[in-house]
C-alpha cells in the first residue's frame, strides 16, 4: 500500500512538472553528513552504530506557481551516501552500507523570489541499498543490496548572493526501510538525516 501511494504521488510530481511551461528552473548541489540513530536489537539487547559519513545531494526544481510571498516547486532530490561503516558487537553485520535515495516532491518557498527565502518540502520515492561483501569480522556477507520505499520531509534555506547562484543550506529527513544487516533490529524502518550545504543556481 505505502509503495502504491509513493508511486502515485511521485507520477503527479512528474505531471506536474511536465505541464509548466515558461517558468523557472533550478539546480543545486550540496556536500554534507548523513546521521542514523542507533538501533537495538531485541534478542541480544546489543546496539547497532551508523557512522555519519560524508554524503552528495543534487537537486532539479521547477516553479509551478507563486501566490503571495509563496512560491510552490515541484524537485527531484537525490541523496547519495557512498559508505557508511555500520558496527555490531557480535560481528555478523555488513562492514558497511551505501545508500542512494530518490524522492519527487513539492516544495514550498516563503519569500520567493526574495534574495533569502526559507523552504519546506515534502514527498516520497525510491531508495536502494548497498551492502559489503563482507561482515565487520570479515567473514563472507550472506546479505544482499535491497530497494525500500522513502519518505522525505526537508527544509532548508536559500540565500541568493549573485544574481542567479546562490548558497543553499538544507537538512532533509529520508524515511526508509532497514538495509539488510543480518539481525532484525526494534523497527523496521529508519530515519536517514542529511544535512548539507552547497550551491544553487536559478535559470
Amino acid at each position: 500500500m505505502l509503495a502504491k501511494r509513493l508511486a502515485v504521488l511521485a507520477a503527479a510530481v512528474l505531471v506536474l512538472v511536465a505541464s509548466a511551461s515558461a517558468q523557472i528552473n533550478e539546480l543545486s548541489v550540496t556536500a554534507g553528513r548523513t546521521f542514523v540513530s542507533t538501533e537495538t536489537v531485541p534478542s541480544t539487547g546489543l546496539p547497532v552504530h551508523f557512522a555519519n559519513p560524508p554524503s552528495v545531494a543534487f537537486n532539479y526544481a521547477r516553479l509551478l506557481k507563486t501566490y503571495k510571498i509563496f512560491g510552490f516547486s515541484a524537485e527531484l532530490p537525490v541523496a547519495l551516501v557512498p559508505r557508511m561503516n555500520v558496527n555490531y558487537n557480535l560481528g555478523t553485520n555488513p562492514k558497511d552500507i551505501g545508500e542512494l535515495f530518490v524522492t519527487p516532491s513539492l516544495r514550498v518557498n516563503i519569500f520567493s523570489g526574495d534574495s533569502v527565502t526559507p523552504w519546506v518540502s515534502a514527498g516520497g520515492g525510491y531508495g536502494r541499498f548497498r551492502v559489503a561483501p563482507v561482515t565487520l569480522y570479515e567473514n563472507p556477507n550472506p546479505g544482499s543490496g535491497s530497494n525500500t520505499g522513502v519518505i522525505q520531509f526537508g527544509a532548508g534555506l536559500d540565500v541568493w548572493f549573485w544574481h542567479v547562484w546562490g548558497a543553499r543550506f538544507e537538512a532533509r529527513d529520508f524515511y526508509s526501510g532497514d538495509p539488510d544487516l543480518n539481525v532484525v533490529t526494534n523497527n523496521g524502518r529508519q530515519h536517514n538525516y542529511y544535512v548539507g550545504v552547497g550551491v544553487v543556481h536559478r535559470f
